[in-house]
């Protein structure tokens, strides 16, 4: 391990003396490759994983699994304690993630009535301390995790098992001392993005394909100011790709390149949470609401909370489904919720149970997503928040 993290120490040593320039530019692509792929090796497990230390470990609800530990840092230099708070939405999983005494504790309290040690001084939680929350019928449930620094910058303890929590989240809420510089949240950032995580970004517009011949075949859409054909085949050289068929319909960066071809990057939404408002003034405040993708609250004077959950829903673009059997009126009281991304009748069926989908006729639905109330619609049927199903099987 600490082979590998002296390997990062170098390159990223090497890419800051680097001067950025066109001639530089096929060398730091390189450089960028080498990182890339020893962060894979450091955050990749091998071999079978062991249990959960005590004090971690938390019953699984629903149907999502939760990670539960801190955060890993790489940094021989600066080294920071983050806490950690994870938010699961039936089967949608939400990180908080702060530095320590930003008011994570407060908020968790005040948000589910559970209690979490809470004091004036900083690394308070020392354990895991479980919530839950009801919004809009989503059930939430809420962990508030401690950070960690022992040996964090040896790569010892929790940190791959954080990795692997943070990967599977649907949002990620940053927590921050609004009296505090953002420079702290750039620093949470570039831990996340280290290690594969890309905030409020969508996947890049790079068409990526390996084949047994042919060399590198490479078509640009537009000019590119960063990527030749010798920088793509540089990169591509450090993964030991000699043939493939690439297309950039954007004006793309090493960056962007490099992700495609690890093929192992999640792109999550993230919510800021500046808190302490209290202490700030109004002008102070105005500015705030300028920047994007914050909310600033008061977790201690529950300042705000409903602009953080309105935005929270709208983030995770979750959709409700209501229920209703022949014959009866809807259920309104327990809705079925679905992503965006899978919201056709066959996932709402799935949802209920996978032999619903079996069994499945047609269905009628009530709502936005249909011209007739109510419509006969299949199972490739894209259903709309709030609308109303009934679904009618093969006698």
């Amino acid at each position: 391990m600490s082979t590998i993290l002296e390997k990062i120490a170098s390159i990223e040593a090497e890419m800051a003396r680097t001067q950025k320039n066109k001639a530089t530019s096929g060398h730091l692509g390189l450089l960028k490759a080498k990182l890339a792929k020893l962060r894979r090796e450091l955050i990749t497990p091998k071999g079978g994983g062991g249990g959960g230390e005590q004090g971690f470990e938390v019953a699984k609800t629903g149907d999502a699994r939760i990670g539960f530990v801190g955060v890993f840092l790489y940094y021989i230099d600066i080294l920071f304690n983050y806490s950690y708070i994870l938010f699961y939405v039936s089967s949608y999983i939400f990180k908080f993630v702060g530095f320590p005494s930003v008011g994570k504790s407060t908020l968790l309290s005040t948000l589910a009535g559970v209690y979490s040690e809470v004091a004036e001084y900083e690394f308070t939680t020392l354990t895991t301390v479980p919530g839950c929350i009801k919004y809009k019928g989503a059930k939430i449930q809420l962990l508030d995790l401690p950070g960690i620094i022992e040996g964090a910058k040896d790569g010892k303890g929790r940190g791959r098992q954080v990795i692997a929590v943070a990967r599977t989240c649907s949002l990620i809420f940053i927590v921050l001392d609004v009296l505090k510089p953002l420079g702290h949240k750039r620093l949470i950032e570039h831990e996340l993005e280290g290690f594969g995580l890309r905030l409020n970004k969508q996947p890049p517009n790079i068409t990526f394909k390996k084949k047994d011949k042919g060399g590198i075949n490479l078509q640009t859409m537009c000019p590119q100011t960063e990527l030749d054909f010798d920088t793509v085949k540089m990169i591509l050289s450090e993964y030991k790709i000699s043939n493939a068929d690439i297309t950039l319909r954007y004006d793309a960066t090493s960056d962007d390149l490099i992700d495609v071809i690890e093929g192992n990057r999640v792109y999550v939404p993230c919510i800021y949470l500046l808190n302490k408002i209290d202490q700030i003034s109004i002008e102070e405040l105005d500015v705030i609401y300028k920047i994007p993708h914050c909310v600033p609250i008061s977790a201690h004077h529950k300042w705000n909370f409903d602009d953080l959950l309105e935005k929270m829903w709208d983030y995770l673009q979750l959709v409700r489904i209501y229920t209703k059997p022949k014959g009866q009126l809807p259920d309104y009281n327990a809705p079925v919720v679905l992503n965006t991304e899978k919201r056709t009748v066959e996932d709402f069926c799935n949802k209920l149970h996978r032999s619903i989908a079996k069994e499945f006729k047609y269905a009628l639905v009530w709502g936005s997503s249909v011209k007739h109330q109510p419509q006969k619609v299949g199972k490739d049927h894209l259903l709309c928040d709030e609308d109303v199903v009934q679904i009618v099987k093969k006698v």
